[in-house]
C-alpha cells in the first residue's frame, strides 16, 4: 500500500489522481489533501476517501469545510495557509506527493516534501521553472526521485529509458498548438477569453488552458525539461502536434526516434507516475491505431506566438528571470480572462517586465521570491498603464 498526498486536489489533475487511486484501491490509499478555494469539491473529496489532514487556502474555507464535514468525517483535521500546505506535503505517513497545485504557488509546498524526504509526483511545472536549480540539488542530495505527471515530460521519461544519456541527440516535445495554431496576427488580435479555453483536445484549468493557447505552456515545459532531464534547451525542439497523440518523441545520435503515444488521457502518465516502474490497466479506451487518419507536425510560429521564444529565453538568462517570466504570465493571463487585456498584450506585457528585471547576482530560494514578486508588482503597473 502506497500512502499519498495531493497538493491541488480540487484541480484537473487532482481529480484525475482521485480517480487513479479510485481505481486501485488495493494499491494506494490517500493521507492528506491540499486544495484552494473549492469547499464543496473538498468536502466530497474527505467523505470519499477519509483523508488524516486537508489544508486549504484561508480559515474562511477551512471554516465553511468543517462546517459541512458529519461527526463521522470530522476526524480529518483542517488546516489553512502556508503552514497547512506544508504539513500536508511532509505528514510523515506519506510515501508519495503529488505536486499538481496550479502556479507558483506549488513551489513552497513542493520544497517541504522534498525536504521531508518524499518522493515527488511533479505536476506542478512552475516549481522548476521557478527554481529548477534549487530543487533538483535538493532532490539529488536527499536521494529524491522526481517523476514527471505531465504527459509530454512522462513520455519523455518513457523514452529515455534503456538508453544511454550521452546517446541522445534531442527532445522533441510536442505541442497542440491549442485553437489558434493556424491563426493570423489580426485574428489572434480578436481572440476572447471563452475562444482561449475551447481546447481541441484536453481538459484543463482556465490558466494552462489559456497558456496552452499562446504557446507560454509549452515554453515553460521546456525549461521544466531542461531541469528534469539534464538537457540544453537548446536540445529541446517544440513540434506543433494537432493530434495529441504522440506526447513527445526523442532522438538518438544514430537518428533513431523513439515516441510516447496514447489517447489523450491524464490518468495515464498519473497512473504511471503512482506505480513507477510498474503499469496499471487504467480503465479508458485503447488507442485504436486503424482510427488515425494521419499524425501531422508543425514547426512553432514564435512571430505570432512570442510567448514560446520569450521562455527560451528566459531559460538561457537564468537566475531569477524564469521566476520574472512565470510571475508576469500569471497576472497577464489573469487579466487576460478579466476582460482588461487582449490576447496579444500577454506576451507584451510579459516581455516589458522581463525588460526591466535585473537578474539576481546569486541564486536563492529569497532571491527567487523578491523576483516573484517584483514581477508581479511590475506586472500590475503595466496593466494600469495598457
Amino acid at each position: 500500500m502506497k500512502n499519498i498526498s495531493i497538493l491541488g486536489s480540487t484541480g484537473s489533475i487532482g481529480v484525475s489522481t482521485l480517480q487513479v487511486v479510485e481505481q486501485f484501491p488495493e494499491r494506494f490509499r490517500v493521507i492528506a489533501l491540499a486544495a484552494g478555494k473549492n469547499a464543496t469539491l473538498l468536502v466530497q473529496q474527505i467523505k470519499r476517501f477519509k483523508p488524516l489532514v486537508v489544508a486549504v487556502m484561508d480559515a474562511q474555507v477551512a471554516a465553511a469545510v468543517s462546517q459541512a464535514l458529519g461527526k463521522e468525517d470530522a476526524k480529518t483535521e483542517i488546516l489553512h495557509g502556508p503552514a497547512g500546505y506544508e504539513r500536508v506535503a511532509s505528514h510523515p505517513e506519506v510515501h508519495l506527493v503529488v505536486s499538481a497545485m496550479v502556479g507558483a504557488a506549488g513551489l513552497l509546498p513542493t520544497l517541504a516534501a522534498v525536504c521531508s524526504g518524499k518522493h515527488l509526483a511533479l505536476a506542478n511545472k512552475e516549481t522548476l521553472v521557478v527554481a529548477g536549480e534549487i530543487v533538483m540539488d535538493l532532490a539529488a542530495r536527499n536521494g529524491i526521485r522526481i517523476l514527471p505527471v505531465d504527459s509530454e515530460h512522462s513520455a519523455i521519461f518513457q523514452a529515455l529509458q534503456g538508453n544511454q544519456r550521452k546517446s541522445l541527440r534531442r527532445i522533441l516535445l510536442t505541442a497542440s498548438g491549442g485553437p489558434f495554431f493556424l491563426r493570423s496576427t489580426e485574428e489572434l488580435a480578436r481572440v476572447t477569453p471563452d475562444a482561449a479555453l475551447r481546447h481541441p483536445n484536453w481538459s484543463m484549468g482556465q490558466k494552462i488552458t489559456v497558456d496552452s493557447s499562446t504557446l507560454m505552456n509549452k515554453g515553460l515545459e521546456a525549461i521544466e525539461a531542461h531541469w528534469l532531464f539534464g538537457v540544453p534547451v537548446e536540445q529541446i525542439h517544440v513540434h506543433i502536434h494537432p493530434e495529441s497523440i504522440v506526447h513527445s518523441m526523442v532522438e538518438y545520435v544514430d537518428g533513431s526516434v523513439i515516441a510516447q503515444m496514447g489517447i489523450p488521457d491524464m490518468k495515464i502518465p498519473i497512473a504511471y507516475a503512482l506505480a513507477y516502474p510498474e503499469r496499471l490497466p487504467v480503465q479508458g479506451p485503447p488507442l485504436d491505431l486503424f482510427q488515425l487518419k494521419s499524425l501531422s507536425f508543425y514547426p512553432p510560429d514564435g512571430e505570432r506566438f512570442p510567448c514560446l521564444p520569450l521562455a527560451y529565453k528566459a531559460c538561457q538568462l537564468g537566475s531569477t528571470v524564469p521566476a520574472v517570466l512565470n510571475a508576469a504570465n500569471e497576472i497577464a493571463v489573469q487579466a487576460f480572462l478579466d476582460h482588461r487585456i487582449g490576447f496579444l498584450d500577454i506576451p507584451r506585457i510579459i516581455a516589458a517586465v522581463m525588460e526591466e528585471h535585473v537578474p539576481a547576482e546569486r541564486l536563492s530560494l529569497d532571491a527567487i521570491l523578491a523576483a516573484d514578486a517584483w514581477a508581479r508588482e511590475k506586472t500590475a503597473t503595466e496593466l494600469e498603464n495598457a
